[in-house]
């Protein structure tokens, strides 16, 4: 009996340390494949505090809640279990359905730029000062988000794609807690940084409260550089998408030039050759992103939102009436 007992220990034994080391691996998978999302979750920081600008400042952190709520849902609940599917059973489609989305956001970043150009306000807020939809930003948001995480996520998995079936499960669904926790939290330190910024400037200490009111002034100038910087990314991810999916489906000509750029920059930059190399990716990717962004702008305005501000002249018309 004693020996018996001793025997079922050990399997318990080599179970928990088997069950600890298979832990210990989906972790370290998941910080690789977190690292390697890393762009674009820069990408996703930066863009995320211009849909609450313009909001009250007690109204910050319940919409930045909701949209990170948004987001984990994307991430475990829509694009966990189509993508593990797809590459399971039609991972063809990945390459397709991850364009569309790259598409999508250099639609959204060609159309910020064309907001920007003609002196069209932002969705956030109408000219007569009303305050904004906070359904409409969080839907806004949530719908952007949903490329991106889809962006992290595919990324990840490509670096799991040699792991059994449920360890990407569950190495991916850490990678999309840890992340949103990440992205969101550094946004809620952004937005309220105005505020701790106010209560630094009553102190007591200069220097203190000197760092307080710098906090306050630089705030207003880096949500407009975040807004900037968000506008850039979308064109830069929807582009640099739009190249690697192109080649993979065999359309080679305009990944293989920049490509051949990138390559260039880098041999004729030394010891820099790496981060010039990167930023001739960079730029050529939010070129690229630009051109489809602006075609779809345009495509768009001369057909849906011709005919609904048509429809919407129609309807004042027959109002007068």
């Amino acid at each position: 009996m004693a020996g018996g007992l001793v025997a079922l220990f050990d399997d318990v034994a080599l179970i928990a340390r088997a069950a600890a080391a298979s832990i210990d691996d989906v972790g370290a998978a998941a910080g690789k494949a977190s690292i390697k999302a890393a762009g674009v979750v820069v990408d996703d920081t930066a863009v995320t505090p211009q849909y609450v600008q313009g909001l009250s400042a007690e109204r910050e952190i319940p919409i930045i809640r909701r949209i990170a709520v948004g987001s984990l849902r994307n991430k475990l609940l829509v694009i966990l279990p189509v993508i593990l599917l797809l590459s399971e059973f039609l991972p063809w489609l990945l390459t397709p359905i991850l364009m569309l989305g790259g598409a999508y956001l250099c639609y959204e970043g060609a159309e910020k730029v064309w907001h920007r150009l003609t002196g069209h306000s932002a969705a956030h807020g109408d000219a007569e000062g009303q305050p904004p939809d906070e359904d409409a930003l969080v839907r806004g948001a949530v719908r952007t988000d949903l490329i991106l995480s889809a962006e992290i996520m595919v990324i990840s998995l490509n670096e799991v794609a040699s792991e059994s079936f449920w360890s990407r499960l569950a190495i991916l669904a850490v990678v999309g807690v840890l992340i949103t926790v990440l992205v969101y939290g550094v946004v809620a330190l952004i937005v309220k940084m105005d505020d701790a910024g106010v209560r630094l400037s009553r102190s007591d200490k200069k220097g203190i409260a000197g760092l307080g009111r710098g906090l306050v002034k630089g705030m207003p100038r880096l949500l407009t550089a975040l807004t900037v910087i968000g506008t850039a990314a979308m064109l830069w991810v929807g582009g640099h998408i739009l190249l690697v999916g192109s080649d993979e489906l065999g359309l080679h000509a305009v990944y293989g030039l920049v490509h051949h750029l990138e390559e260039a920059a880098h041999e004729a930059t030394g010891a820099l050759g790496g981060v010039v190399g990167w930023l001739v990716n960079t730029f050529a990717s939010a070129l690229v992103g630009l051109a489809v962004g602006a075609l779809v702008v345009l495509v768009l305005n001369l057909t849906v939102h011709r005919r609904k501000g048509g429809a919407e002249a129609h309807e004042s018309a027959a109002g007068g009436h």
